[in-house]
């Protein structure tokens, strides 16, 4: 019995001290950081006027749609076209012309330019914002017939963010 004794008291101090050595462990912390900077793109569609109207203005609209990260404030301007004549926006169509305007509200009071209060201001959401861009071709125009050529212009539009 005394080896009994022995041989089990061995085996249990193997045991403990097995034990020991396998719960030892060390612990440090690990930084964890993040920067979200602003980004944004955007898209547009086209202004189409269509057909003109003999009287009254022809109106027409188009959109720009902005996707910036949340809480990034953002400027939209639209530059005066190919064929500005001191500031005016006009349509070609060979040698004919035809004046309009862009404009940032509906009742077409506050025209959308690319400068000061011509520009349109936002804060991004991280999802998409639509901004509506009315259109206005005047009264009062000699009108010609595009003879297959339609009229156009093109619009710079700068996004900055």
């Amino acid at each position: 019995m005394n080896k009994r004794k022995y041989i089990f008291a061995a085996v249990a101090v193997f045991c403990v001290m097995s034990a020991g050595a396998a719960s030892a462990q060390s612990t440090a912390n690990l930084a964890v950081s993040a920067d979200v900077s602003t980004v944004c793109n955007f898209t547009t569609t086209p202004l189409a006027f269509g057909e003109m109207a003999l009287t009254g203005a022809t109106p027409g609209t188009a959109t720009i749609s902005i996707t910036c990260t949340g809480g990034g404030a953002y400027t939209v301007g639209l530059g005066n076209g190919l064929h500005n004549v001191a500031a005016q926006r006009n349509l070609v169509s060979g040698a004919n012309i035809l004046a309009y305007d862009m404009f940032q509200d509906p009742a077409r009071g506050t025209r959308w330019g690319d400068a000061g209060a011509g520009l349109v201001s936002g804060t991004g959401n991280a999802a998409q914002q639509n901004l509506t861009v009315y259109g206005s071709i005047t009264t009062g125009q000699a009108l010609v017939a595009d003879n297959g050529t339609p009229y156009t212009d093109t619009i710079l539009v700068t996004l900055t963010y």
